[in-house]
């Protein structure tokens, strides 16, 4: 599926140079309070209402429907978005993985050029910058699982390599399930990263990418924090301290992470609680808690969801029971993941969604320059020193 003083309690995190690069980049990279950088570090941009008619497919990238029309972008420019890692390319299905990939950016390629007055798609960290100046809407290709790299070592360096000269700039290892990098988080042997998997964390280390360990099992996370060369992403998840449920990130995933110089992302999922409705107040909690665990400087937002809202949730909710039913059948789903779940935090949605964890942030005591991270320039600093 789908700056503040440290809070009481919270222990000093090592010094990285990712760190300091960090700090640097913020200090140099200035900008007016009114105009916030808001990066979702896991999104969407399409207007979600167009698929409710349409006949439901497992990978919707795989039909000649993207779902940007000017609703859409308007939605995402009133709700300050200034740029949003989208999911392209193989997830699960019977799709060959690579061909599939190639399809789906080919696909991407085209909507950029046809929106090119709105959108534009990153390749590096000022890019985004470059958008927000242009009054663009940053796109940054991502992957959701890495199986599209075959089960050939010698064929690995070459194929995330390709990639990379197509765009892409996060690449996730797994999805729930097992592939031939690593276990998902939905697999109970938690055996962590495979011969083949290091070879890939190298090889995209190489190619200046994202290593990103959402969706991961702990040991695949732990794994690949461990040995890779550059600093890793936890893209979009929770915090399995506040919600003991497998998509969340125990804090020994979260502190690895982050002293490794690397970035975290909260979604607004309904793994944020165990009854799997969480609110608003549960995004802010999960923000807090990854926060005393990771530093200020190292937690953002991926929601894992678009800006525009729902028109008719009747009819959605027969759209997503169906699709949660899908997903369970074809061993993508997740605990946590029930028939009446929404794949959003159904009081902060829509417009308003980022001013409203704006202002409950500040209710917090969290000041200006740290929710000015959060919504955004961690991801940022962390992109200048993965891209460049």
């Amino acid at each position: 599926m789908l700056g503040l003083m440290r809070p009481a309690g919270l222990a000093t995190a090592a010094w990285s140079p990712a760190r300091a690069l960090a700090r640097e980049f913020k200090k140099t990279e200035t900008m007016p309070r009114d105009r916030p950088i808001i990066i979702n570090a896991l999104g969407g941009i399409e207007d979600p209402n167009l698929a409710l008619g349409r006949p439901q497919s497992d990978n919707p990238v795989a039909m000649d429907e993207i779902d940007i029309d000017a609703r859409a972008i308007a939605d995402a420019r009133a709700g300050g978005l200034t740029a949003v890692n989208i999911t392209l390319g193989y997830v699960g299905g019977p799709e060959e993985p690579y061909a599939y990939t190639l399809k789906t950016i080919d696909a991407w390629d085209k909507v950029l050029a046809d929106h090119a007055s709105d959108l534009m798609p990153v390749h590096t960290a000022s890019d985004i910058l470059k958008a927000r100046d242009d009054n663009k809407i940053g796109i940054v290709y991502g992957f959701q699982n890495g199986a599209m790299v075959g089960n050939d070592p010698a064929q690995v360096p070459a194929r995330v390599n390709e990639f990379a000269s197509r765009g892409v700039r996060v690449f996730q290892l797994t999805y729930n399930p097992a592939n031939q990098l690593g276990d998902g988080s939905m697999v109970p042997q938690n055996r962590g990263l495979t011969p083949l998997g290091r070879d890939a964390v190298a090889a995209v280390n190489g190619a200046k990418m994202m290593v990103d360990l959402s969706h991961s099992g702990e040991n695949t996370c732990l794994d690949a924090a461990r040995i890779s060369k550059a600093p890793i992403s936890i893209n979009h998840t929770g915090c399995r301290a506040l919600c003991d449920l497998p998509r969340n990130k125990t804090d020994a995933e979260l502190r690895l992470v982050a002293d490794g110089g690397g970035f975290v992302g909260i979604y607004f999922m309904p793994f944020l609680k165990s009854d799997s409705h969480p609110h608003a107040e549960d995004v802010v909690a999960h923000i807090d808690h990854a926060v005393n665990v990771c530093g200020e400087d190292h937690v953002g937002i991926g929601t894992d969801g678009a800006v525009t809202t729902i028109d008719d949730m009747e009819k959605y909710r027969g759209f997503i029971r169906k699709q949660i039913a899908d997903r369970a059948a074809k061993g993508l789903g997740a605990t946590g993941e029930t028939p009446d779940t929404y794949p959003f935090v159904i009081d902060l949605r829509g417009v308003d969604q980022f001013r409203k964890l704006e202002s409950l942030l500040k209710a917090k005591g969290y000041g200006e320059t740290r929710i000015d991270k959060i919504l955004g320039r961690n991801f940022l600093a962390f992109a200048k020193e993965i891209w460049g």
